[in-house]
């Protein structure tokens, strides 16, 4: 792989303020790629991220947007036209993550997850799809999660919504290809600074630890720089589902 393999790229990241996001928009940046940033809330970790890129001599903008309303996917197409004249790549990171039980589950719980986990990463790939048929190119990369491939009934929306962004991501790498190649990443359990050790992931995952937002950056990369691979949900989780 080449030192800047994403160079001259424009890559979006919803949600890439935070967490696994901003591990990608950063990774992502260093790679070469100039990010376009999702945030919502959280713009105080925006302001510092977008400044973290310029400082190592990338480029980025943050755009403040609600995925939970369809236009959004829109807005941060045009942001990324705008600002940098195309669109290479999208990362559908954004997502929400609570408790759900069947008892617990309301329906406006069930509507809150579809709309954020699912609904967005299809409309914003809708409207990003017509840029990058034009370039005749483009890569999408969705983040979907291990709990959308296993059982887990104290998080039903949360996991049915991810199993949702894994068959979306099959669905459109059939209907969006040959031009534009879409696959997802299905973390297991993230462990960041001053989170408590989940002893019971570690001790049934067979690497024997909790995986780092850099192991799901560097997944996102590896797909972004592959040109044989689409619609394969690429399972990051330390072995955790041998178990």
């Amino acid at each position: 792989m080449s030192e800047k393999p994403l160079e001259g790229h424009v890559a979006i990241v919803t949600g890439g303020a935070r967490r696994i996001g901003r591990t990608i928009s950063l990774t992502l940046a260093a790679a070469g790629a100039n990010v376009v940033v999702h945030y919502l809330t959280s713009a105080a970790g925006v302001k510092s991220l977008v400044s973290d890129i310029q400082s190592q001599g990338g480029r980025a903008v943050a755009v403040e947007a609600n995925l939970a309303e369809p236009a959004t996917g829109k807005k941060l197409v045009e942001a990324a036209q705008q600002a940098f004249g195309r669109l290479d790549i999208l990362i559908n990171n954004a997502g929400i993550f609570e408790r759900g039980t069947v008892e617990e589950t309301t329906p406006e719980l069930w509507d809150r997850f579809m709309a954020v986990n699912l609904r967005a990463p299809f409309f914003t790939a809708q409207a990003a799809a017509p840029v990058m048929r034009a370039q005749k190119r483009g890569k999408i990369v969705n983040i979907a999660s291990l709990g959308g491939l296993l059982a887990w009934p104290g998080y039903i929306p949360y996991a049915v919504s991810k199993a949702g962004v894994i068959h979306l991501t099959r669905c459109l790498a059939r209907a969006l290809g040959p031009e534009i190649q879409v696959n997802c990443v299905c973390p297991g359990s993230i462990q960041f600074p001053g989170d408590a050790p989940d002893e019971n992931y570690i001790r049934k995952a067979a690497l024997g630890r909790t995986g780092e937002a850099n192991d799901i950056a560097q997944a996102v990369l590896f797909l972004l720089t592959q040109e044989f691979i689409t619609g394969q949900a690429l399972v990051v989780d330390g072995g955790y589902a041998l178990a």
